[in-house]
């Protein structure tokens, strides 16, 4: 048995691990690396494999730093079975062909740039056909279901609690009479999370790998994030001004439309709310599908009729004039991926909207160093965006404690479960 750590490793991104047992050779992960420029510049490096050598592939979780290289690694010639759970599956299915679909309109923006300079660039790192057909090679395995992807290897999801569908896998390798455990933690959620279930704990393991992305620090020293979003909601509903939320389309929306529920009915709120992004919008229909992943009190709402995922003042938009549109308006709140301003529609609402001092821009998740979120964070007065100097002028609000990773006690505790079988 072999392990090679291809990616987040010193990162927190580029998830991606090769194993190597007997004849068979296959990945955990395989995530694009995100950042800044030379982040975005490693995931066009030559993989340390030949992915057509590749036998097949356990996903974690959909978000896109452990799912996004996929489409390269189909066009690459990897052609085996993409193992995840239903819920994961559905996820990474519309989440990678958003992907492509941002692959395929950044390429041609550097091209016109450079075409203009006289340069030349590469071209996108897959399209959407690569998506599609990474797409064919999904199989959905739910939680606590024993399978045999190869000889001398046994595997099991169990909810990571991280978002919808994720898990930690569990390996039993064998090798002649000789077995070991192997432990693969993906993204561990915090608990206590709406929505889905708290992370399961393990109780043996011969070798552990595990994510630390806060394990630095604790989400009780942070404060309450909800009531944090309260009073910025109030304070820009006194003032007319609009609060735009950089928010991840999966897992991270549905947890802020599940916190404005409840807000705008303890705090009488009348801001409309809208959100402007076509994967949540998905995302949030697959949310819908997978009834079967949430906890207690989501199930309870569900079961008094309730809905998790609509109240009065909210509202997804349909198209992209619908989108073009909310820049015109004032007073009211909007919820746009992507969640570290990197790409997608929000991009054009931070351009509308930052140099306006009465407005608010929130910032509810981890902001990679390089990304225009971590600017924003760390308080640049002037950004650029989509090739135009913007003032920072509105109120740039970070709101911790709400994030889909366990901290630093979180994760000790659950390591603390594991112990040789």
């Amino acid at each position: 048995m072999e392990i090679q750590f291809c990616g987040a490793a010193r990162e927190v991104t580029g998830s991606c691990f090769l194993m190597s047992l007997g004849q068979a050779r296959f990945l955990v992960d395989c995530g694009l690396h995100q950042g800044g420029a030379e982040e975005n510049a490693d995931n066009f490096d030559a993989f340390p494999f030949d992915p057509a050598e590749i036998d097949f592939l356990i996903l974690t979780h959909a978000h896109v730093d452990h799912s996004g290289l996929i489409p390269r690694l189909v066009k690459e010639g990897f052609q085996g079975p993409i193992l995840a759970t239903p819920a994961t599956a559905d996820l990474a299915a519309i989440m990678l062909l958003d992907s492509a679909h941002i692959q395929e309109a950044e390429a041609e923006w550097r091209m016109r740039k450079a075409r203009r300079a006289g340069r030349r660039v590469h071209g996108p790192l897959y399209v959407k056909a690569d998506a599609e057909r990474a797409n064919t090679l999904l199989k959905g395995i739910p939680y606590g279901e024993e399978f045999r992807p190869c000889a001398g290897l046994r595997c099991r999801f169990s909810d990571a609690g991280h978002i919808l569908g994720s898990a930690f896998t569990e390996l039993w390798l064998r090798e002649g009479d000789w077995e070991v455990k192997l432990v693969f933690s993906g993204d561990v959620g915090q608990p206590g999370q709406p929505i889905i279930r708290d992370p399961e704990p393990i109780t043996e393991a011969d070798f552990l790998v595990m994510e630390s992305t806060y394990g630095n620090r604790s989400h009780d020293e942070e404060g309450d994030p909800v009531k944090m979003l309260g009073d910025i909601l109030e304070e820009a509903q006194r003032s007319g001004g609009n609060v735009v939320i950089p928010s991840f389309a999966v897992g991270r929306t549905q947890e802020i439309v599940y916190f404005l529920r409840d807000l705008y009915e303890t705090r009488h709120l009348d801001m409309p709310v809208f959100v402007d992004s076509p994967l949540a919008r998905e995302a949030t229909n697959v949310y819908r599908r997978h009834e079967d992943a949430f906890d207690s009190e989501a199930l309870e709402i569900l079961a008094g009729n309730g809905s998790i995922f609509n109240f009065p003042h909210l509202r997804y938009t349909e198209s992209a004039d619908e989108s073009r549109a909310l820049n015109g308006r004032q007073g009211i709140v909007i919820i746009s991926a992507s969640g570290m301003a990197e790409a997608g529609r929000v991009k054009h609402h931070l351009k509308h909207n930052l140099w306006r001092p009465e407005n608010h821009v929130v910032l509810v998740g981890f902001q990679a160093l390089g990304t225009l979120g971590r600017r924003l964070q760390d308080g640049e007065k002037e950004v650029r965006i989509l090739g135009e100097d913007i003032a920072v002028k509105a109120q740039v609000h970070f709101v911790p404690g709400l994030s889909a990773h366990a901290d630093r006690e979180q994760l000790l505790d659950w390591a603390s479960h594991f112990r040789p079988p």
